[in-house]
């Protein structure tokens, strides 16, 4: 099988920018979320609509990133 219907936006959540990217595999969409300087993946999640998918993986990467401390710059 591969992979269709696939989608990449870019936002920000928790003060950090993220890139979401959907796609559908048969009848399941799958949605990841990776921070978009090194690409680290933040989350994953599958669900039987995109939408779906994705607010759940916006949920998950949203509390990640709002744990995540920030040394101060400089």
């Amino acid at each position: 099988m591969k992979a269709e219907s696939f989608s990449v936006t870019e936002l920000e959540l928790a003060g950090w920018p993220v890139r979401i990217t959907s796609y559908r595999i048969g009848e399941t969409w799958h949605a990841k979320a990776d921070n978009v300087s090194p690409g680290a993946n933040i989350a994953r999640a599958k669900a039987d609509g995109r939408e779906q998918a994705e607010a759940t993986v916006i949920e998950r990467a949203s509390a990640r990133l709002g744990a995540t401390r920030r040394r101060p710059q400089g």
